[in-house]
Parts: C-alpha cells; sequence; structure tokens
C-alpha cells in the first residue's frame, strides 16, 4: 500500500514494503528502513491493516494516524541519535 502526500513539494511517497516477527521495513521516497520491534515496540501488536495505513506527515516524517505514531526521517537514517527512554515515573528516566 502506498500514500503520496499531495501536499509535499516534493510529493514524496510512504509504503510499507514488509512485516514480519522481527519488525517493519518501510520505504521513504525511495530509501528503504527497517524499524525493529527493539526500537518501536508499541508497534508489535499493531494490527496489519493500521501498519499499512502509513503516509507523510509534512516533509520530514511519517504518521501511522490509527496507531497515533509520528516518526521523524531523522530517527531513522540516524537511530542513534534517538535512544529509546522509558518512564517508570515523572522523575525517573531508563534506557531501553
Amino acid at each position: 500500500m502506498q500514500n503520496d502526500s499531495r501536499n509535499n513539494s516534493n510529493n514524496t511517497s510512504v509504503s510499507v514494503l514488509m512485516i514480519n516477527g522481527q519488525g517493519i521495513m518501510i520505504s521513504v521516497g525511495g530509501q528503504d528502513y527497517f524499524l525493529s520491534y527493539n526500537r518501536i515496540p508499541w508497534m508489535r501488536e499493531a494490527s496489519i491493516n493500521d501498519v499499512l495505513n502509513v503516509q507523510m506527515c509534512g516533509n520530514e516524517a511519517v504518521e501511522w494516524p490509527a496507531l497515533d505514531i509520528d516518526l521523524e526521517l531523522d530517527s531513522l537514517r540516524h537511530p542513534e541519535r534517538y535512544p529509546l527512554l522509558i518512564k517508570r515515573n515523572p522523575t525517573e528516566l531508563l534506557e531501553a
């Protein structure tokens, strides 16, 4: 499934290429990215229809509207710059 954002000046498109037990592979403007469930655990239990319903959010992010998930393209290009942090309470941060 491919969605084109008609509002983008460069008409960047995003599509899901693959879903397996390890994660999701998407293509954004011809560049492929693997989204491991280790980095995006909130998508592990998502329905296939919700995962396939991906679209561009402006020029620099992708979104899954039904899942209320937005990811900046920079976080896909450079995941090491975006460590996954978990809050158990307002004052505690743990690296995942």
